[in-house]
This record gives C-alpha cells, sequence and structure tokens, in this order.
C-alpha cells in the first residue's frame, strides 16, 4: 500500500484512539459516581501477579502511571462457549490468542508506538504456571499456542495472558506493563452499539465451509456484530486475499475494518454524543479482561489525560519483521532486525524518523518527537503516524482488492 494512504489510516486510527480516551476521560472525571461503579463493574480484573516469569515493573501507590513509560499487551482470543460457540463453532479444542499487540506509552508522553506479533510465529515458549497448580514444560511452537497453555483444561483467561506475557518478555526482553484480554463475543456488542460499520467490498468474500459458513456480497454494507466478527476472523476462502490462507493478509483486512470504524466513530462525532458514548464505554469495558491497574477508571482517566496532548504524527504502527519458517513455508520466524525494535522499545527510545529535532534545528523544526520529509505526509498535509515496512512470506491483496471505506 502507498505510504500515503498508510499514513492517512494511521492518521485517522490515531484521532478515534485519543478522542476516545479523552471522552472516556471525561465522562468519568464529569460523571456522577453511579456511572463510575456502573463502569467499573463491567470490566473482567485479571491479575497476573506472582504468575509472570521474569522481572515486574514495580507498582506506585500514588499513580502507577505518572514517570515511566508503558508496555500494554492486548491480546484478543478466540475463546469458545456461550456466544462465542454460537459465532465460531466449537473449535477444535482451546483457546488462542486471535490478535496480539504491544502498545508503547513513552515515559514523556509524546508518542505511542504500536506492534503487532503474527500468530503464526515459531516461538520459544517458556515454562509457565497453570491453574491447577502445576507449570508447564518449556516448548517451541506457533507463538498463540502460549495462551492456550496458560490457560490450561480451565481455559483461565489469567493464566493463558500470564503465559503469553511470560513468553513476549522472554523472546523481546521488553516488560510488560500492564495487558488486556480483548473477547471475541464483545466485539459483537460494540459493533452493534455503533449501529454498525459501513464497509465497502472490492469483490465477494466467502469463507471455506469447513472453517464455518460465512461469505459477504462485493459492494457497500453495513456489518452488524456477528457480521463484523466473521469478517475479521475469516482466514480460509475465496477473496480479499483469503485463498492465501495467512494471517498476514488477514492483519491487512483487520486494518481495512479499523479504518472503516474508525471513520464512522468520527463521522458520528461519538465523543460528543454522550447517551452513545456511554453505551459505546459500556460495550467496550464489558468485551475486555484488564490488569487492576487498566481495570480501573480512575487509573485510564488519568492515562487519557497525560497522553491527550499527544500529535497523530506521532502514533507509529511498526510491522513486526518477518519471513517464512524454514521447517514450514506456513509459518513465519521472526528477522533479526525484530530485535532492534524491541530494543528500541525496552529503552524507551522513539522509531527512526521520529526523533524529537536537535536544538541546531532552530525554531522551524517541527513538533517534539515528530519529523516529515520532502514528499511525506506529515502533520501540516493531513497525514498521520508512519508505518515501519517488514519482510513478509506472502504478499497482501493487491490494493485495488482492498476492502475499505465507502466514497461518499
Amino acid at each position: 500500500m502507498p505510504r500515503h494512504l498508510r499514513n492517512q489510516r494511521s492518521h485517522r486510527v490515531a484521532r478515534a484512539v485519543t478522542l476516545f480516551v479523552v471522552g472516556a476521560f471525561a465522562l468519568v472525571a464529569a460523571g456522577a459516581a453511579a456511572a463510575y461503579l456502573d463502569l467499573k463493574q463491567q470490566i473482567g480484573v485479571s491479575d497476573v501477579s506472582g504468575l509472570v516469569r521474569g522481572p515486574t515493573p514495580s507498582a506506585d501507590p500514588d499513580d502507577p502511571f505518572t514517570g515511566r513509560s508503558l508496555n500494554i499487551l492486548v491480546l484478543g482470543t478466540d475463546l469458545r462457549g456461550g456466544e462465542n460457540t454460537e459465532i465460531a463453532g466449537a473449535g477444535d479444542g482451546g483457546m488462542r490468542s486471535d490478535t496480539t499487540m504491544l502498545v508503547h506509552v513513552s515515559g514523556d508522553r509524546r508518542r505511542i508506538e504500536v506492534v503487532s506479533i503474527p500468530r503464526d510465529s515459531l516461538v520459544e515458549i517458556p515454562s509457565c504456571n497453570l491453574p491447577d497448580g502445576t507449570e508447564s514444560g518449556a516448548s517451541y511452537g506457533m507463538f498463540n499456542s502460549a495462551f492456550t497453555i496458560g490457560g490450561g483444561a480451565e481455559e483461565d483467561l489469567t493464566y493463558a495472558a500470564a503465559c503469553t506475557i511470560s513468553t513476549v518478555q522472554a523472546l523481546t526482553g521488553v516488560t510488560i506493563t500492564n495487558h488486556m484480554v480483548v473477547k471475541m463475543d464483545g466485539v459483537v456488542e460494540v459493533v452493534d452499539a455503533l449501529g454498525g460499520v459501513r464497509m465497502c467490498l472490492p469483490e465477494p468474500l466467502v469463507q471455506d465451509p469447513d472453517y464455518g459458513r460465512f461469505e459477504l456480497p462485493a459492494g457497500e454494507q453495513t456489518l452488524d456484530g456477528r457480521e463484523a466478527i466473521g469478517y475479521l476472523r475469516a482466514r480460509h476462502g475465496t477473496g480479499l486475499g483469503l485463498d492465501q490462507g495467512s494471517d498476514l493478509t488477514r492483519i491487512t483486512r483487520q486494518q481495512a475494518f479499523v479504518d472503516a470504524l474508525v471513520r464512522q466513530v468520527l463521522d458520528q462525532n461519538l465523543v460528543t454524543d454522550s447517551p452513545r458514548l456511554y453505551r459505546t464505554i459500556q460495550a467496550v469495558l464489558r468485551a475486555i479482561s484488564a490488569d487492576p491497574g487498566l481495570a480501573d477508571p480512575g487509573a485510564l482517566a488519568g492515562l487519557a489525560f497525560s497522553i491527550r496532548n499527544i500529535d497523530p504524527a506521532d502514533i507509529v504502527f511498526t510491522e513486526l519483521p518477518v519471513v517464512a519458517a524454514p521447517t514450514d513455508a506456513n509459518r513465519v520466524v521472526w528477522t533479526d532486525e525484530a530485535a532492534v525494535i524491541w530494543d528500541r522499545i525496552a529503552a524507551d527510545e522513539p522509531p527512526p524518523g521520529t526523533e524529537p529535532p536537535s536544538p541546531s534545528s532552530g525554531a522551524g523544526g517541527g513538533s517534539a518527537g515528530s519529523s516529515s520529509s520532502p514528499g511525506d505526509d506529515g502533520p501540516g498535509a493531513g497525514g498521520g503516524g508512519g508505518t515501519t515496512p517488514s519482510n513478509t512470506p506472502s504478499s497482501s491483496p493487491s490494493p485495488s482488492l482492498l476492502p475499505g471505506v465507502c466514497a461518499d
């Protein structure tokens, strides 16, 4: 995808994230105690204290976020049971993490970097604590199996998150300060609270019946919650890159959905629509299970306040560099360049090209933490955050075949 299109997408996502967080802060700060308590009761608490192997972040009882960088691991899960089973079928046993992102918030609150970890990555998984009081052995396998191993037969989300955190820390050297697990059925409620998501598909999407019957026609349509989760989960079939059966092409389709959703949130001016904002926040909070720090709306409000002035150009989406695994063409392994990304994040350093200007650059050097070069979409040109390129084993669908927002 051309860089200027990626920048436009990143810019819209960044604006929506900033608006939504600030809106949540305003709701908590201005609202009644009843609203605060109601929202707090919606969040599942997943305390991994004592379960994670490796370093653990120190806690500041006054303000756990002030003065330090944050590394928030966001996990989407295909946990079956209840509504999830109706949506995705019984599955082949065990829950897995479906999407994993590490969100780094700099200590000075001037930038955010998001790194997606492909679920098909072959990695070393360390020994993990299990819900029955035993420990798993170290193993080598797909990254998302760490979630399954940790959850055990009980499919415990807290232990599953702990094992995934342990794996990420062992692989990257980055200390995870916070985490949240997004439950699949919760996405349905969020989309429905927004009134659906309007998308335009350049060609039909037909999922392989072996993975559950699901299809969408070409053209403009509004996806309700169940259709949205079907679209997000589709991986095998025909249309929109499904024929490749790749998690990397699915990431591309998911980004297109996020782009359309963000456009709709902005067009609806959700943050100023208090009733709809409240319903949406309720749906979001019911969809997640988070560590005690993030499960406190007061703490979230403090974080929202601290990042309120981040320029959208300083929210960067970094793709992890991968290549096809030598032992399995359907799996990927990280390249040596991945270590550079993790070392930079661990050191709380900015991505290349986003370093603050040096004093010698003068007053016209731009805002701290952002930069633009000739031919790029800088903040003044309506562009936004950047996307670091990656080495991928399979190509993404042609830009002309990418789903996206509808032209008005």
